[in-house]
């Protein structure tokens, strides 16, 4: 049985996390359980995401999940803007929820680096520092 989608193609914040996350090298986009996924090899970021024991809510929705480096990870959660996911959470992953304040877009193009550097292929990264 296919997901539900869980999200507006109409979305301002779903076009600037596509925006920044179709920009990296050979990175694309598939819809998996519900949620836009962009991935090269592996996925690196997710548009909307929910927590552990409350997946009906849409209270992280209108979010972006993303692999942190290791040493950031603690830093990032004390920032109320972030949150473990449900199932990614124990990978490692974080989301960033849009809803809490105005996105830095800035910040949200970082973190998505981040992500793609953390799952990437080295041909990749080497790809994406070329390009700065």
């Amino acid at each position: 049985m296919a997901h539900p989608l869980r999200f507006a193609e109409d979305d301002p914040h779903l076009a600037r996390v596509r925006e920044i996350c179709l920009a990296l090298p050979e990175a694309a986009e598939k819809i998996s359980h519900g949620h836009p996924n962009f991935f090269t090899r592996k996925v690196f970021a997710v548009f909307g995401g929910v927590v552990k024991g409350d997946h009906g809510s849409e209270e992280y929705a209108d979010s972006m999940l993303f692999l942190p480096d290791r040493e950031e990870r603690e830093a990032l959660l004390g920032d109320e803007r972030f949150f473990v996911p449900a199932y990614y959470g124990p990978g490692g992953w974080l989301g960033i929820n849009f809803r809490t304040v105005t996105p830095d877009w800035a910040e949200v193009a970082e973190l998505a680096d981040m992500s793609y550097r953390n799952t990437a292929t080295a041909r990749l990264v080497r790809e994406l520092d070329a390009r700065a």
